[in-house]
């Protein structure tokens, strides 16, 4: 068999258990559950720093936050990787392309690796010069609802559906396979800026999860709410009624939507997509979406941290789950592996191919995840261990009885010796970091800790 095409579909926060071979009560996602249902689900799938840049770093290179050098939101910061997932696909001879939204990194037109791109982003967007000429006028934009991209106020599009973002994205997807170079390989991201707020669906979306009975937040018993009167955009709520339900449904329905036009790609009617073709679903973070009352991501909860990760292809298992604890950096080492391509040594993920296959494989015992300014974390996940780095506060879960985490452990203390064994793993996993987290023997709170990690040659 010749080298096989891949096809990636990367959203933009979209919580892991927001899926419906996840079980989830509401939501209808039956063209990612048949991703899942021909290939394999990865239910303890993570981002090991759930916000947008870190995290799409982490997916361009396969390296962790400590090694690219950004453990939490810097923008403006051009990159220079060793190593790019497309740029190594390109030398072997791959077209590799990005169509949709941009993977957040600077200069915007930078190609990181990539052949061509057609790209949603901040300033020079394709798809905002695509819709100034398609709109009616006065229309003002992706965000002329009024319905801005951080907070969870929620309404329909104002414009007709085919000029929403996600509509412009597959549409540029289904031009991209039917005009690509058909004497090689092709590698094609298609990136969703949905269901990333702003939380505007098209109507029937919309109106779909307004009326469908949806699932109420889970609330830890360490959780404290906000007062009163917070602003719009801030991380912390606690919504009720029409407030919260229009927020769920702005969500839910821009993932409902998703799921509808990726369709227009996987249809076997068009024969965009051969049987030779690894496809491959993702997102780079989660959304806390009000649990515990919490709102964004970049937190090391369930809701941020834990993201969906689908693959199929041809050869690969079909309709299997898998537990190991697997994160964005694997995803390079995989694609390389299938592609036949030797994987970089700046590499840190996993190829997770002998998983996929039942191969006698070492697997990591656990993953690390962090976010500047606010915690590390440490998950197998069965249990997770967070300690926040401003204050020293700890807190444990056991992710398998109780997967919401709602009973916080760690304030119990009949979990004390679970408790200091993960305390020495983050030990030994911040040993030799320049924010000085440790000294060997504690871990140290009140460190400095900054986006950018002191030291790093690659900013």
């Amino acid at each position: 068999m010749s080298r096989p095409n891949f096809l990636v579909f990367m959203t933009d926060q979209q919580r892991g258990d927001s899926l419906g071979c996840e079980g989830h009560p509401a939501l209808l996602t039956p063209n990612m559950d048949s991703i899942a249902g021909a290939g394999t689900r990865f239910s303890r799938a993570y981002s090991t720093c759930p916000v947008c840049i870190p995290a799409r770093r982490s997916f361009m290179s396969g390296q962790f936050p400590a090694t690219h050098g950004l453990a939490g939101y810097q923008s403006g910061l051009e990159w220079n990787p060793p190593a790019t997932l497309p740029g190594e696909l390109a030398k072997a001879g791959y077209q590799t392309v990005l169509c949709g939204r941009s993977m957040h990194l600077h200069p915007a037109r930078k190609r990181y690796g990539f052949d061509h791109m057609v790209i949603h982003c901040l300033g020079d967007s394709d798809y905002d010069n695509w819709l100034a000429r398609h709109a009616p006028p006065g229309h003002g934009g992706a965000r002329g609802a009024g319905i801005t991209h951080n907070d969870w106020t929620a309404r329909p599009w104002h414009l007709p559906e085919n000029l929403h973002y996600t509509n412009w994205t597959v549409t540029q997807a289904e031009e991209l396979l039917r005009t690509r170079d058909p004497s090689c390989p092709y590698f094609l991201v298609v990136s969703f800026v949905a269901p990333h707020p702003p939380l505007v669906p098209p109507a029937f979306y919309f109106d779909r999860y307004l009326r469908a009975n949806l699932p109420a937040p889970a609330i830890g018993d360490w959780a404290t709410p906000p007062g009163k009167n917070v602003p719009v955009h801030s991380p912390a709520i606690n919504l009720t009624g029409e407030a919260r339900r229009s927020m769920l449904a702005g969500y839910f329905g821009l993932i409902n939507h998703v799921d509808d036009q990726i369709r227009r790609i996987l249809n076997p009617v068009e024969q965009l997509v051969d049987d030779n073709t690894v496809i491959l679903f993702t997102s780079d973070h989660g959304e806390m979406l009000g649990d515990h009352y919490l709102f964004r991501k970049s937190l090391p909860y369930e809701g941020s941290a834990r993201i969906p990760f689908l693959i199929q292809g041809p050869g690969l298992p079909s309709n299997q789950v898998l537990d190991h604890p697997v994160c964005l950096e694997d995803i390079m080492p995989t694609v390389l592996d299938l592609a036949g391509v030797k994987i970089p040594a700046s590499v840190d993920g996993q190829s997770v191919v002998p998983l996929l296959t039942g191969k006698p494989t070492t697997w990591r015992p656990y993953l690390h995840g962090e976010h500047a300014g606010t915690a590390h974390f440490l998950t197998d996940g069965i249990e997770k261990y967070i300690w926040f780095a401003v204050n020293g506060r700890e807190q444990f879960f056991n992710l398998k009885d109780d997967p919401k985490e709602c009973s916080d452990l760690a304030r119990t203390g009949r979990s004390s010796k679970r408790v200091a064994f993960w305390r020495q793993r983050l030990i030994e996993q911040l040993r030799g970091r320049p924010e000085g987290f440790t000294d060997g023997k504690k871990l140290i709170p009140g460190r400095r800790y900054e986006p950018v990690i002191p030291g790093c040659p690659k900013n």
